[in-house]
Parts: C-alpha cells; sequence; structure tokens
C-alpha cells in the first residue's frame, strides 16, 4: 500500500518523516511552539518527506502534544500532500469509539492522508492518567489493548457482527467511500499501526500483520530485538504482504558541530528532569551549560545525548545511513529538539539538504 510504503527520494535510502513532539523552549509559549508546527510541516511537505505525525504527552510543560488530532486537524489546513497522522494515540486513555470519530473526521478532511498510530502506554505518570481515564484502575487500558485495538478497528470498519452490543452504534464520519480508477467504489480508512518501546507491541504487529514503529530514540538497546520479533512474527494480511516497520530516531543538524552539542545537552537535562518528576520547559544551551550535576547525572546526560544523530549536516546523514543499515528499518522518522523553533525547522532544511531532497 502506498499509504504506508513510502519512496525514498533525492539519494536517501528510505523515506524520511517527522516526529514532533511541538516543544516548546524556556521563554517560548505554546502557540509559539504550534506555529513551529505548522511551518515545519509545510516545509519537509515541500522537500519530500513521507509523513508528519505528532506524539501524545500530557502534564509535560515542555511539550504542547496533549491533543494530536487537534493538532493534526490544524496540519491539515496548511499542507496538502504529507500524511498526517499519531506518533502515538495512546489507547488506553481513550474509548475506542471516540478515536474512531476523531481519526474518522480528519480522514473527512483530508482523505487518504491519515495515518492512525497506537500505543499502549499512558504517555504520562500515573497520576496524570488515573486523571485521564477517571479510574485508579492503570493497569487495565495496558492489559486489554488487544481488545481496545480489536473495538477500534471494528469502530473504524463499521462491521460489528449482527447481535453485537456495538452492531447499531456507527462512528461517524465512517470509512470514505474512495473510487478506484475502474471507477469501482470501497470503503477507506486510516490505515492502523502499532507503537512500541519494546517486545510486546512489535509481537502483535508481526502476528496481525500491520506495519510497526519502534520508539528508537528512546529505548534503543531493544530497537533490534523488537524489530526481529516483529519481522519473525509477521504474518502477511489484507494490509501487508510483508514486514514495515519505521524507527523514530532523534536527530538535530546545525551548521556548527558545536551548537548541536549544546543543544542536544539541554535536550538531555530537560530529559533528566522529566525522568527525575521535575518536568519543565526545554532549558536554553546556556541554563544547561551552567547547571551543576552530580556524577551519575552526568552519567545520564551522556547516555542520553550518545543516542542522538547531531553535528554537520555530513555527519548527521551518515549517522542516519549507519542506523538505518544496522536496523534495516524500512523508514526513518525524525525528531529533533531545540530550545528554538526556527533550529529545530532548519535541521530539518540541513537534512532535506544532505540527502539531496527535491525543492518544491
Amino acid at each position: 500500500m502506498d499509504e504506508i510504503r513510502g519512496t525514498a527520494q533525492g539519494t536517501a535510502p528510505v523515506p524520511l518523516s517527522v516526529l514532533d513532539l511541538v516543544t516548546v523552549g524556556a521563554g517560548h509559549t505554546a502557540s509559539d511552539a504550534l506555529r513551529t508546527s505548522v511551518t515545519l510541516s509545510r516545509l519537509t511537505e515541500s522537500r519530500g518527506f513521507h509523513r508528519y505525525w505528532v506524539a501524545e504527552h500530557h502534564s509535560m510543560p515542555g511539550v504542547a502534544s496533549s491533543s494530536p488530532a487537534v493538532i493534526l486537524a490544524h496540519l491539515a489546513a496548511h499542507t496538502d500532500r504529507i500524511r498526517l497522522g499519531s506518533g502515538g494515540v495512546m489507547l488506553p486513555n481513550h474509548a475506542p469509539l471516540a478515536i474512531a470519530e476523531q481519526f474518522g473526521t480528519l480522514e473527512a478532511m483530508a482523505p487518504g492522508r491519515v495515518d492512525l498510530g497506537l500505543g499502549r502506554a499512558p504517555g504520562t505518570d500515573g497520576a496524570t492518567a488515573a486523571a485521564l481515564r477517571r479510574t485508579d484502575r492503570l493497569n487495565e487500558g495496558a492489559d486489554d489493548f488487544p481488545q481496545q485495538l480489536a473495538e477500534l478497528t471494528r469502530f473504524l470498519d463499521d462491521d460489528f457482527p449482527d447481535g453485537h452490543p456495538y452492531a447499531r452504534i456507527h462512528a461517524v464520519p465512517g470509512p470514505v467511500q474512495a473510487t478506484s480508477p475502474g471507477g469501482v467504489q470501497s470503503p477507506h480508512r486510516p490505515p492502523i499501526w502499532l507503537l512500541g518501546s519494546s517486545g510486546f507491541s512489535a509481537r502483535l504487529s508481526g502476528m496481525l500483520g500491520l506495519p510497526f514503529a519502534f520508539a528508537h530514540h528512546f529505548s534503543a538497546q531493544n530497537t533490534i530485538p523488537a524489530l526481529d520479533l516483529y519481522r519473525e512474527s509477521f504474518r502477511p494480511s489484507e494490509v501487508l504482504d510483508a514486514p514495515y516497520a519505521l524507527i523514530g530516531v532523534s536527530a538535530l543538524a546545525t551548521e556548527e558541530e558545536k551548537e548541536a552539542r549544546r543543544q542536544v545537552r539541554a535536550g538531555a537535562l530537560s530529559m533528566l528532569r522529566l525522568r527525575s518528576g521535575r518536568p519543565g520547559l526545554f532549558p536554553a544551551p546556556e541554563e544547561a551549560e551552567g547547571e551543576q550535576l552530580g556524577p551519575l547525572e552526568e552519567e545520564f546526560i551522556r547516555s542520553w545525548s550518545a543516542n542522538v544523530v547531531h553535528g554537520t549536516p555530513d555527519e548527521v546523514r551518515a549517522g542516519l545511513d549507519d542506523l538505518q543499515k544496522r536496523t534495516g528499518a524500512d523508514e526513518l522518522m525524525i525528531t529533533s529538539h531545540a530550545h528554538r523553533g526556527e533550529l529545530r525547522v532548519r535541521s530539518y532544511e540541513l537534512i532535506a539538504d544532505a540527502y539531496g531532497l527535491p525543492v518544491s
């Protein structure tokens, strides 16, 4: 399916895509970050990136992407061709019917270019997850993920069997009636992707014959085992006849390598604060350079920074190419983090230039 299997452009070995966390830097606002997302979506569309996904996070001041469907609707109004999707919607946080309605609406707005990526983690801390779900049974969503996925798929396809309690319930807008070149109409709805950072979703994706997206950018040690498990578990389906896996990779290109190092250290400090229960805005590099850290904290900064492909455009291209060869990924989904929005936009522009992607 063309909507899943992208086509590499320029000299990129595989399609390149975008994962946007709508980063909010210190001294800036969520409105600033969302304006950057519009600029970035239009730039990457013009340079031939394949898809643009937004990730669901909650209760994180530096990440303004708590409502992917709302952001995607906004981006759909400012783009024409690039695929738009969730990377992902955290299924346990929502009723399957609500997701089907949201993404059915997006599909009606931007027919044929919407992806529905789903995760089984809450995308936040336990207390926030409880507030989202209005329940204290926080393990319920993850444990029930396969059943929730099956229910969501039924709502998207509008095909609950007769006698099912939901048979008379319809997600509206429902499947769009797509017309083939021969004039035959058939229902079309957003393709489902499963997201993961370990083996559970990798195996489930393979068993269901679905495309798989792995979060290499924060779970690098599990990347190759998870991709191997996905490929070993894969069974051909109506969706795919062979496995298709993309990986999310953190990358930042700047004209000068020193600036890339400064921004990556700031990003690592932001993650350290998040992991320590102190989430905040993405710090300025000057703040990160002046932060007094202990040995264990410095080791975290070093380890996290080592997993970010960063430097000059040629250095970033070499790092991305090496990663693709090592993992065999069918697509690279790049997420770039910097204190200022213009640096994020410029990073994608430099990466596009390094691969010779077309300008349109």
